[in-house]
């Protein structure tokens, strides 16, 4: 089963976004997440509906961020993205009528509510302004910081 990683890339371009002091193209973006800008714009739509996001066009145009960053939480953004499902591992529903496969899929299920639940709420104490700061903080400690993501501005 693939891996959801859009909430990976929308932190990765916010991040990008908050360090810029103007808009970034989708292209921008997409250069920096090794994507395409088609990924970027569907992914910044989910956003833009949200209210954490605009978009102006023009030549000085692309993405901006409007929202306050210590207002956002990652849960705000997993909510924004559709809330993309959490585990990629589920219960087997071949025999539903089979008392072994509903004892299997019953503690599963308990146990994966559970650990969505907790990490939910991880998600909502974590801000894109704490995760600003910390690539500050990475950023500030490097002897080089000329990253791969920065070159592509």
């Amino acid at each position: 089963m693939k891996r959801d990683s859009r909430l990976s890339s929308v932190l990765h371009a916010l991040v990008h976004m908050a360090e810029r002091d103007g808009p970034m193209t989708s292209d921008d973006l997409a250069k920096c997440l090794g994507t395409n800008p088609v990924v970027v714009r569907r992914s910044m739509g989910f956003l833009r509906e949200a209210g954490i996001v605009a978009s102006d066009r023009g030549h000085a145009g692309g993405w901006r961020i409007t929202a306050d960053l210590s207002a956002i939480s990652l849960r705000q953004l997993h909510d924004a993205l559709g809330e993309p499902a959490i585990f990629a591992i589920g219960n087997r529903n071949e025999m539903p009528g089979c008392l072994v496969e509903q004892t299997v899929n019953a503690a599963m299920d308990e146990s994966f509510a559970r650990a969505e639940a907790l990490l939910l709420a991880r998600f909502a104490e974590i801000t894109l302004a704490d995760l600003v700061a910390d690539f500050a903080r990475r950023y500030a400690a490097l002897v080089n910081p000329e990253t791969p993501c920065r070159k592509a501005h």
